[in-house]
């Protein structure tokens, strides 16, 4: 059985330049997670949203998170949750970082559980929202896969990638 995607932006909902934006566009049987505030986001009350969302996704979906909805998948996974295949983790913030939105609660805290569904954590050299060393270390302690894109920035519209052609591949291995 094919698996389902969920698109799940970061802080703002990334707009239609946005990649995520653009695959969703592409393939109408992904879905994006919605949230009640995408401009003020509370870490738990995100997570009971994606909770919400994969229960009622098909069997074996992929989470394709950006930014802050990483952190928020970290937090999903570290409690009970309906399984999922995988997770495609792009440009992971540090939530101790000085960039880190003002606007966003209950961050402080990432788990650092195995996640006990397969990831890729994608990161650039120069993102303003976080190292290299810190996605490592995250990668680390999830059990994730890390691969290095090399300056892109935050991995998003201003990073002009465009459909991120690279980034769909990965979503096709995760699928495989």
């Amino acid at each position: 059985m094919s698996a389902s995607v969920l698109i799940f932006p970061g802080i703002g909902n990334s707009g239609p330049q946005h990649w995520q934006s653009v695959w969703e566009q592409a393939n109408p049987d992904f879905e994006r997670v919605q949230q009640r505030d995408w401009e003020n986001p509370n870490c738990d009350e995100w997570a009971v949203n994606l909770e919400i969302a994969v229960a009622n996704a098909k069997p074996n979906v992929i989470i394709v998170a950006h930014s802050l909805a990483c952190l928020v998948v970290a937090l999903w996974a570290s409690k009970r949750h309906t399984p999922i295949k995988a997770a495609l983790l792009v440009a992971v913030p540090n939530p101790i970082g000085s960039n880190f939105p003002k606007e966003a609660s209950g961050f402080l805290s990432t788990p650092e559980q195995r996640f006990d569904f397969r990831s890729i954590v994608v990161a650039s050299t120069d993102d303003p929202y976080t190292t290299l060393e810190h996605s490592s270390h995250l990668v680390s302690a999830w059990g994730s896969e890390l691969v290095n894109i090399g300056d892109h920035g935050h991995i998003n519209a201003n990073s002009g990638l465009g459909a991120w052609p690279e980034g769909y591949q990965l979503l096709t291995k995760l699928r495989g």
